[in-house]
């Protein structure tokens, strides 16, 4: 066995693999340690229970869309714009992990229904990038908002049909972006500061 440097980076790369391979039914923690040719207690070292190892899978991923997004979040420059550019992002990490590799997707919405505090972890991230754009727009006289989080909230909730795994089959309609565009006009009449 191959018990040497293991790091939960290493793990979590396996996990994903043996879930793309088996599925969320069939993986175990066994196949983790096997792919990674150590002993499973080499795997429980690093994440106490299959449970953990599974969380950590989906909070790796969806890491892996909240982070770019950040960059939308800290920029200079008009609300709208920002926020339109993050929503853009947004919408395109997520059908890329829908388009690109539908296995690992699949097992990640089964898993994502298993990991709700790891999901609510995830739309808190997005909605205090969200906030900070509306707050930055608000600052600038951009938008009108009393409360920056509670229209982060309305926004993101108007939009999830765009971004939320539940409505991954809307998302390959030739008539999506158009939808966007209409959802995305009135949330911008919305927020508009009033002269």
């Amino acid at each position: 066995m191959n018990d040497g440097v293991l790091t939960a980076q290493r793990i979590l790369e396996a996990a994903e693999e043996v879930l793309r391979r088996y599925g969320p039914a069939k993986a175990t923690v066994v196949d983790v340690a096997r792919a990674l040719d150590v002993s499973h207690g080499s795997v429980y070292r690093h994440f106490p229970s299959k449970a953990a190892l599974r969380d950590a899978v989906v909070e790796r991923w969806l890491h892996a869309v909240s982070a770019p997004l950040e960059q939308y979040a800290a920029a200079d420059g008009p609300a709208p714009q920002r926020m339109r550019l993050w929503f853009d992002a947004l919408r395109l990490a997520k059908r890329r992990k829908v388009l690109d590799d539908p296995e690992v997707f699949a097992a990640y919405s089964e898993l994502g229904a298993e990991s709700r505090a790891v999901i609510a972890r995830h739309i808190d991230v997005l909605l205090e990038q969200l906030g900070r754009i509306i707050a930055d727009g608000v600052a600038r006289g951009e938008f009108e908002a009393a409360d920056p989080a509670v229209a982060a909230r309305a926004v993101l909730d108007a939009t999830m049909r765009f971004h939320k795994p539940a409505y991954a089959a809307e998302w390959v309609k030739p008539d999506d972006a158009a939808a966007f565009d209409g959802v995305w006009s009135l949330i911008l009449r919305g927020l508009s500061a009033r002269t």
